[in-house]
């Protein structure tokens, strides 16, 4: 079982900047694909970025390539997302989750096994 925890959420402007971060429990975190997801009142959850276990290989969702980084520091059990560019259509509640099973990394939101509870990230125009 990882608990996973995210910080970092708040209300910018369109134009600025967050640094989303995830802090996992588990010992054994480079076990785990870990994605960052994101859900807006009256949408579906949809796939924001992903890194793989060594962190050699990451994918982004379409609407944010080129504008958010993930990252993940093994070492300190943690992962980030560097969101820049912020624009109104970001403001969603955004979800860190971790992958134990999945071989190749994944953008469904269904291979993910442990979700944390989600922080709230509003940007005004």
């Amino acid at each position: 079982q990882v608990r996973l925890v995210e910080s970092g959420g708040g209300s910018v402007q369109a134009g600025e900047s967050l640094r989303l971060s995830c802090a996992a429990s588990e010992r054994t975190f480079d076990n785990y694909n870990m994605g960052w997801f994101r859900q807006a009142p009256g949408r579906e959850r949809e796939f924001v970025a992903g890194v793989s276990r060594r962190g050699l290989s990451t994918i982004y969702g379409n609407s944010v390539e080129g504008r958010f980084t993930i990252s993940r520091d093994n070492a300190n059990n943690g992962v980030t997302l560097q969101m820049n560019s912020l624009e109104p259509e970001d403001t969603a509640i955004y979800y860190c989750a971790a992958d134990a099973g999945s071989t190749v990394l994944s953008r469904f939101y269904f291979r993910y096994d442990y979700w944390g509870q989600g922080t709230q990230v509003t940007v005004s125009s």
